[in-house]
């Protein structure tokens, strides 16, 4: 890098400040389907733990037409 320029840092508008979960609820999708595969037994259980609304998950996801199906533990 020359002299005095400075390294671009990944765009804040892609991350939720707070807990770092994607904005856009596509990406949303992605992650948080991920967690409940991988990591929480439920729903609640991974927003508990993330320090998140449940509430405002479903409705991002929501937003796009999917649904949280708790026998799956995955929004479809």
């Amino acid at each position: 890098m020359g002299a005095g320029k400075k390294r671009e840092e990944e765009p804040a508008a892609e991350w939720e400040d707070r807990n770092m979960t994607p904005k856009d609820p596509v990406m949303l999708l992605s992650f948080i389907n991920l967690k409940l595969r991988d990591y929480y037994s439920s729903l609640e259980a991974l927003c508990d733990d993330m320090e998140v609304s449940e509430a405002e998950i479903r409705e991002k996801l929501g937003s796009i037409d999917y649904r949280y199906d708790e026998e799956k533990n995955q929004f479809v």
